[in-house]
C-alpha cells in the first residue's frame, strides 16, 4: 500500500512539508531500515570481515545450551 501524503503549502502554494499517518510513517521507516540492513550486509560480504558461517554459530549455540 502506497502512502497517501498530504502536503503543507506556504502562501505561494509551494510544498513545504508532508503529513503521513503514523502507520504510513512506520512502514517507511521499516522499509528504510531493511534497505540499510541489506546495504550493511552487502558491505560486510564485500569486506569479508566479521562473518561467521551458520553451522559454526549453530554449533556454538548448541554448546552453550541455547539450542
Amino acid at each position: 500500500m502506497r502512502p497517501q501524503p498530504q502536503y503543507v503549502v506556504d502562501d505561494q502554494g509551494e510544498r513545504r512539508a508532508v503529513l503521513l499517518t503514523l502507520e504510513e510513517y512506520q512502514r517507511l521507516l521499516d522499509a528504510l531500515e531493511d534497505q540499510l540492513d541489506a546495504a550493511d550486509l552487502d558491505e560486510a560480504v564485500r569486506a569479508g570481515e566479521g562473518l561467521v558461517p551458520y553451522d559454526q554459530v549453530r554449533e556454538g549455540l548448541r554448546g552453550e545450551g541455547k539450542l
